[in-house]
């Protein structure tokens, strides 16, 4: 099985139990989760050999995170115990029209105050076949966008693929920062994913004719953005999943890639997710499933049914981590998307 590398901010997440509003709550639910890590969760759980590199204070809730990633497989030893504090996030889930709400409270994290001498990159990309992060990571510090720069240039001097999600947060940095930060990264990346908003904000490309909160999706804008960004950036692959939001409670799902060589372009099938459990981590959720199905050598339609599938599985379950097998996947993409009870 390949190796693959993850780098990002695990945060503590505290949210609200039965899709109560902030100011109802006398508890919340916990769960630990990150882009990155989510990532790391799905692939540890299809079998992969995954290796989580962060920084995270050496106490007890730091501790509490490492276990959590642990407890599903994936590896910590890469994982810098300095800084003073766990980023926290607290959400309170939208339901019908209501939408989610989040609130970040990361500022000084452990992450974000690292430097790339707490790193030993040479030793954590030895032996590794793919890198991913996200735009969250250079987007939480200049510090942190210099880490993520010196990880992308280690991974590139040892041959490893690397993969990014854009995940624009608008409450983290400015569009014009993400654009002047995340311009001069995607000279090390091979497989580029993100939704429109991300194309957009990141690197400035607009698919024409789609409207998410109207349940419009015109493919020949995306078709059109994708030639672009291939063209601009020499990308392998470009995907983007696909959100019709209907309500907080009712989406449908799919997504759509490029072949960077060839130009060729494919629309996967869709799902209709209603009730949504928690949407949180959905992205990260179809991109480790298309990681999965890339890294098998399967062709790009066969990887991104896989992945699209994961994702909407994903928007089942609570909290940011993906918990479901490779046979789970592979049932729903293959069509049985029955949901009857396994006996």
């Amino acid at each position: 099985m390949a190796k693959i590398v993850t780098m990002g901010e695990i945060m503590l997440r505290l949210s609200t139990p039965g899709n109560e509003k902030f100011i109802q709550a006398d508890e919340f639910d916990i769960h630990y989760g990150g882009s990155e890590a989510n990532v790391a969760v799905s692939l540890a759980n299809y079998g992969y050999d995954t290796e989580y590199v962060s920084a995270i204070p050496d106490n007890p809730i730091g501790d509490c995170a490492v276990a959590a990633l642990r407890k599903y497989n994936v590896g910590t030893k890469f994982i810098s115990r300095s800084g003073e504090r766990l980023g926290i996030y607290y959400l309170e889930p939208g339901s019908s029209v209501r939408p989610s709400n989040i609130v970040y409270d990361r500022a000084g994290s452990s992450i974000a105050c690292a430097t790339p001498d707490l790193f030993d990159f040479d030793a954590i990309f030895a032996d590794a076949d793919w890198f991913h992060f996200t735009g969250i990571t250079p987007a939480l510090s200049d510090r942190a966008a210099a880490l993520t720069e010196a990880a992308l240039k280690a991974a590139r001097a040892h041959g490893v693929t690397v993969s990014v999600d854009l995940n624009f947060r608008k409450k983290l940095w400015s569009q014009e920062k993400a654009r002047e930060i995340m311009t001069n990264l995607m000279q090390y990346v091979d497989v580029c994913i993100g939704n429109e908003e991300d194309a957009e904000k990141v690197l400035g490309f607009k698919p024409e004719g789609s409207d998410i909160t109207s349940g419009n999706l015109e493919l020949s804008g995306y078709m059109n953005i994708f030639s672009q960004m291939v063209d601009k950036f020499g990308f392998r692959y470009v995907a983007s999943s696909l959100r019709e939001s209907h309500s907080a409670s009712n989406n449908g799902w799919s997504s759509c890639i490029m072949d960077g060589k060839t130009k060729e372009f494919y629309h996967s099938k869709k799902y209709t997710i209603a009730p949504i459990v928690d949407r949180v981590g959905g992205g990260d959720a179809f991109t480790s499933g298309l990681i999965c199905g890339l890294l098998e050598g399967n062709d790009m339609k066969t990887a991104l049914e896989f992945g699209t599938a994961a994702a909407a599985l994903k928007h089942t379950i609570p909290g940011d981590f993906n918990l479901v097998s490779r046979v789970e996947v592979e049932k729903l993409a293959g069509g049985d998307s029955s949901g009857r009870v396994q006996r």
